[in-house]
């Protein structure tokens, strides 16, 4: 068995040093070469030589580690014979060489010296040398800058019409062309747009950068620049002729009209629209009221146009279309592994965007999750439905003291939950109130500060009780509960689409608290034997969780069809005062088609413990949860992508009475990571992203000691992977 595995790693590996090392210009023609390489050397290593990198015109192809790229080698396996169907696939999943253009160097050279100009390097110089082995060709650029004039003093001219120079006065702290510093046109560029918008912010319609003007003596003083900056009232395409004197402007009509089928209440508009007729014009007014109105899901775009109607008087005129106001989403999950259980997870919503004719967001849903062996009596069943109502205000203070973009919304939520398992049926009602907005469409927030919840459990199945019974930990964990607390979940990223084709990072953090507020009121509760609580005969549950997660996304490649994607994921709870263990339903778990995709979802964990076998359905859990995730994703042919990815992770129990073998310790800790990798198949039609991933068990912390890393002959064997159906990435 050992020589086995060892001969596949062997024919892995051949494979492998045969990609690497076969020709990545066998498809090119006579006379062309594979550009293989760039490279800048600049005569100040202080210079960043990325900020010139941007600008040369032909980039080689991607590499992805030790100068290699294996679509590079693929698509030269097709040869030139391209009328083999098989050919033509290769070509479709590999990617093509760059063929070297000589051209395009020279227009590099000339980009280079533009913007080494620009950002103030005056007679710079840029050479190249290209070097050749075999058909691979190598660029390099040699980068001598030019010099650069420090600003010895500056001189403003500006028109004194209707305060403009009172205001100018009290901007010139904030003016980013500075004496000392050294003359750039990028900085007096960055300027005029900065000081454009702070003057068309302080009323003066109409202004804009091409107001400014520079003049630089560099004679008078041999080495510096004398700056002169100007302000003008005509623009540099104007003529003294065509000179208007600046003057501030006011809002005169404001009109609103939308669209017949939207038909939104005229106070929910008034509320949002902060521009009022009569106050000084500001651009930030128009902006924010643009904002505001976007953030509404009921409008599919927003028109906000402005016309000057007098001496110093604009009109605006806002005009709103709806987008699709109701309607239905369906999700669907599914997995099944080595026992022959399958799972699937079915989702059914309503939404309704304007329900009340306010831009409330209306939302039922109806959610399944059915478990079953074929040919078996063996299911487990759980069905929810929950309703949710976004109300575009914060109940309980007025819009008018919210001065930005956003306005922060109501959320209100309700939901019943039915479990029918082998071991126990169980009922969950929960409501939650709060509140949730976001701050420059990247950082998001929801904070709850009332959430209940009532857990009920009937007819549990006495051999499961039974087993429990020396675990006292895990059978309070099994008993009706009272959760009342508060939650809240902060999330920012730097790309909020919901399919997003360009690289991002994101950062998340929930945080729960339950029972600190009803332990205020212990003295006129009654309590049980264990000494515990009660609200209705029913102790109450107090604890708190954490949970943060980290990823990032790298896209690359020719035209952006590549990427890694990682993710780092942690979480803890920790019961305490009227609890000795976390609620069930706050437990961690792991497994899945959004964790670790060798394993069913509640299959893996704690630590290093086997399967419970007291759980007809696998349902293993832990007050703990540490995993990371890596995905490589590349374009196969249409629409279809794939991806390689690579889990590990795992749960474990922190309270003083678990098993050895289920708690957390460093001593243990890297045994007890549960490792696997995998293949997926992504169907992307833009809208939606469904998609198929096949998981292979490497190393399983269940399995007795030196035998926990399976070897390669055993990973597709049915006991060691899964198949997971999903929609949308798993991170």
């Amino acid at each position: 068995m050992e020589n086995s595995g060892f001969r596949r790693i062997a024919w892995l590996a051949a494979i492998g040093l045969m990609a690497f090392s076969c020709s990545t210009t066998r498809v090119l023609q006579d006379g062309q070469y594979r550009l293989a390489g760039n490279k800048i050397q600049v005569d100040d290593r202080h210079f960043k030589t990325g900020e010139l990198s941007s600008y040369i015109r032909q980039k080689p192809n991607s590499y992805f580690i030790f100068g290699w790229n294996p679509f590079l080698n693929i698509y030269n396996w097709s040869g030139n014979d391209t009328s083999k169907g098989i050919n033509r696939f290769l070509r479709k999943v590999g990617v093509a060489p760059v063929v070297y253009d000589a051209s395009q160097v020279d227009a590099s050279i000339e980009n280079m010296l533009s913007h080494l100009e620009y950002i103030g390097y005056y007679g710079s110089e840029v050479d190249s040398r290209i070097t050749l082995k075999r058909r691979r060709v190598y660029v390099n650029y040699y980068v001598t800058l030019g010099k650069r004039f420090p600003i010895s003093s500056i001189r403003y001219e500006v028109p004194e019409s209707d305060g403009f120079s009172a205001d100018f006065e009290r901007d010139i702290p904030n003016i980013l062309v500075k004496k000392g510093d050294y003359m750039a046109e990028s900085v007096m560029e960055e300027e005029s747009e900065r000081g454009a918008k702070y003057f068309r912010n302080k009323g003066f319609y109409g202004f804009d950068k091409t107001h400014y003007s520079f003049v630089a003596d560099t004679l008078t003083e041999p080495g510096k620049a004398a700056l002169t900056m100007t302000i003008r009232e005509y623009s540099r395409n104007d003529s003294q002729e065509n000179a208007v004197p600046l003057r501030k402007f006011r809002i005169g009509d404001v009109k609103v009209t939308q669209s017949q089928r939207l038909s939104l209440r005229k106070n929910v508009i008034e509320n949002l629209n902060t521009v009022i007729p009569g106050s000084l014009y500001a651009e930030k007014v128009v902006s924010n009221t643009y904002s505001r109105l976007s953030s509404l899901g009921v409008i599919s775009g927003v028109n906000i146009s402005l016309n000057q109607s007098g001496d110093d008087t604009v009109d605006c005129d806002i005009s709103l279309q709806n987008s699709r106001l109701q309607g239905f989403k369906v999700n669907l999950e599914a997995s099944t592994n080595s026992t022959g259980l399958i799972g699937i997870s079915p989702q059914l919503s309503y939404f309704n965007r304007n329900i009340f004719h306010g831009g409330e967001l209306f939302n039922m849903s109806f959610i399944g999750n059915f478990q079953f062996k074929p040919r078996t009596m063996l299911r487990s069943n759980e069905l929810g439905t929950s309703l949710s109502l976004k109300l575009p205000q914060f109940v309980g203070l007025p819009n008018r003291i919210f001065k930005g973009p956003m306005v922060p919304k109501t959320d209100i939520k309700a939901s019943f939950n039915y479990q029918d398992r082998p071991e126990y049926t169980r009922t969950i009602i929960s409501t939650s109130y709060g509140y949730s907005g976001n701050v420059g469409g990247r950082f998001y927030f929801q904070v709850s500060p009332v959430q209940l919840g009532i857990v009920r459990l009937f007819n549990i199945d006495q051999n499961f009780y039974s087993s429990l019974q020396y675990d006292p930990y895990m059978q309070n964990a099994y008993q009706n509960h009272f959760d009342l607390g508060l939650g809240s979940t902060f999330y920012y990223t730097t790309n909020s689409d919901v399919n997003p084709t360009t690289s991002y990072h994101y950062y998340r953090l929930d945080i729960g608290l339950s029972g600190n507020l009803l332990s205020v009121f212990n003295r006129l509760m009654k309590t049980d034997n264990s000494g515990a609580h009660l609200i209705w005969n029913t102790p109450y549950s107090q604890y708190v969780r954490v949970e943060a997660q980290m990823g990032r996304t790298f896209v690359f490649g020719r035209k952006d069809r590549q990427g890694f994607a990682f993710r780092l994921l942690a979480g803890i709870g920790h019961a305490y005062g009227n609890s000795s263990v976390l609620p069930f339903e706050q437990f961690f778990y792991s497994g899945g088609s959004g964790s670790l995709r060798g394993w069913q979802a509640r299959t893996v964990g704690p630590g290093l413990s086997q399967l419970d076998k007291s759980f007809v359905i696998p349902n293993q859990n832990g007050d703990m949860k540490l995993e990371a995730n890596v995905e490589y994703r590349f374009p196969l042919f249409w629409k279809f992508r794939g991806c390689v990815f690579v889990d590990a992770g795992n749960i474990w129990d922190i309270h003083a009475s678990a098993e050895e073998s289920e708690k957390f310790s460093f001593k243990t800790f890297p045994q007890s990571i549960a490792a696997d990798w995998g293949l997926g198949l992504r169907l992307d039609l833009n809208f939606i992203l469904v998609r198929l991933d096949f998981g292979m068990k490497m190393h399983d912390p269940s399995r007795p000691e030196g035998k926990r890393w399976i070897q390669p002959q055993r990973w597709i064997k049915s006991e060691n992977c899964s198949f997971h159906f999903g929609v949308g990435y798993p991170f």
